[in-house]
């Protein structure tokens, strides 16, 4: 894939040189542009739309946390920041890593890697749907995920649900007994699987709907052989699923 063009945010001038050197010294990294202003970077995404951030959390004005949660749908955030206290927040966002100050450029590395291999799998997946004629979201019937250092074809009806393990997830198959293990978060993979056949019921798990065979009384729901609880957050989501349905409970 070409380089990622790169967006630094970050409120202390002597942390965004460090950052524009780093970016400077890892090839498939491109810096488009650094901000100390969290809100003009705001501004600047919504019409430049650059692949990736790195984002600092305590900024005045508007915090990283803040700015995460209205970047353009295609943007990715990787958070930097002095306090770890906001690493399990970061992955309720659009995060794809969490790097504590101060930063040594081998953990940059290693998080700029992880964004390479997620738009990656994400042009793979846009590549392996895209039909001879004119798009059409139905034609979508399969993605790759990077197991082992190689890109597997995964077809959507083979897959059973997805369980999260931060940023790993487990994806479960009817086709073979043990899941393949992926480097995405959950929020990425839940991007990458059609809507209308999948669907996220806790933070941990995103079911194949036509591979649920019951719902217990609880509302929990049986997939293969786990037993899978849908949370509170997503409750009502999958409740009108059922009712949409006419699944009895």
């Amino acid at each position: 894939m070409t380089s990622l063009r790169c967006f630094v945010v970050d409120d202390e001038p002597l942390a965004v040189k460090m950052l524009e050197n780093f970016i400077a010294r890892t090839p498939f990294l491109e810096l488009a542009a650094s901000f100390t202003d969290p809100v003009l970077a705001l501004s600047e995404m919504r019409t430049q739309a650059p692949d990736l951030v790195f984002l600092d959390i305590q900024m005045p004005d508007l915090s990283g946390m803040e700015l995460s949660r209205m970047v353009p749908a295609g943007t990715r955030i990787i958070f930097t920041t002095a306090f770890k206290q906001y690493a399990f927040e970061s992955y309720e966002v659009s995060a794809l890593d969490f790097l504590l100050k101060p930063i040594r450029y081998q953990k940059f590395l290693e998080a700029a890697e992880k964004a390479r291999e997620w738009f990656t799998l994400k042009e793979a997946a846009t590549a392996a749907a895209a039909p001879a004629a004119a798009p059409a979201p139905e034609a979508k019937t399969s993605t790759f995920f990077k197991v082992d250092g190689a890109l597997r074809k995964v077809e959507f009806d083979d897959i059973l649900f997805v369980e999260g393990m931060k940023d790993y997830v487990m994806v479960f198959l009817a086709s073979q007994k043990q899941p393949l293990v992926t480097h995405v978060t959950m929020k990425g993979m839940e991007e990458m699987l059609p809507s209308g056949q999948f669907m996220r019921i806790h933070r941990s798990f995103i079911v194949a709907l036509d591979k649920v065979a019951s719902v217990s009384g609880t509302g929990d729901v049986k997939v293969g052989d786990r037993l899978l609880h849908v949370s509170d957050a997503y409750r009502e989501a999958f409740d009108a699923y059922l009712r949409e349905h006419s699944i009895a409970r």
